[in-house]
């Protein structure tokens, strides 16, 4: 559980400094991207305050500002700079549990997730499962294995294998 908080607390704090820094650079006072822009963007007038206010409460109601920004939808864009270089080692933290439980099954969402943040493409997606679950003991040793060490013995593992040495581009 502290691990958890101490993640999140990580997590909120990086979301803060990034918000801040893309605040300073844009001087667009605006809610930028999501539902809410899209819905009210024939609206005159965008920078006044009756438009804004409109188009954050219509953002904040339905969370699609967050889920835009983070997919790269709803006018948001995504180019992932800052997000590309963690999001692996960030989903295995979160996620450590359920994929050492995926693994030993050799299928499950949390690992086919981890399987295309690493690039596997979804046809080869089975051959990604069956080699986890055929190397478990060597990438979770017995639960003392942290998220970053699984990591680092999963992808030596993909180098290793014929197939998904060639495939995966995001190691």
């Amino acid at each position: 559980m502290t691990k958890k908080l101490i993640l999140i607390q990580v997590v909120v704090a990086f979301a803060v400094l990034s918000a801040a820094a893309a605040l300073a650079a844009n001087p667009d006072t605006g809610p930028g991207c999501g539902l809410g822009k899209l819905a009210w963007s024939d609206f005159k007038h965008q920078k006044n305050i009756g438009p804004q206010i409109f188009m954050a409460t219509t953002n904040g109601t339905f969370g699609s500002q967050t889920f835009g920004i983070s997919s790269g939808t709803s006018g948001c864009t995504n180019d992932g700079s800052i997000w590309a270089e963690h999001k692996v080692t960030m989903f295995a933290e979160i996620n450590f549990e359920n994929l050492s439980q995926e693994m030993a099954q050799g299928r499950g969402e949390h690992i086919a997730s981890l399987a295309t943040l690493l690039g596997v493409p979804a046809e080869h997606h089975a051959e990604f499962f069956a080699m986890t679950q055929e190397r478990y003991t060597s990438l979770i040793q017995s639960g003392e294995t942290t998220p970053v060490a699984m990591l680092k013995a999963l992808n030596a593992a993909m180098a290793g294998h014929p197939t998904l040495a060639q495939l995966s581009t995001n190691r």
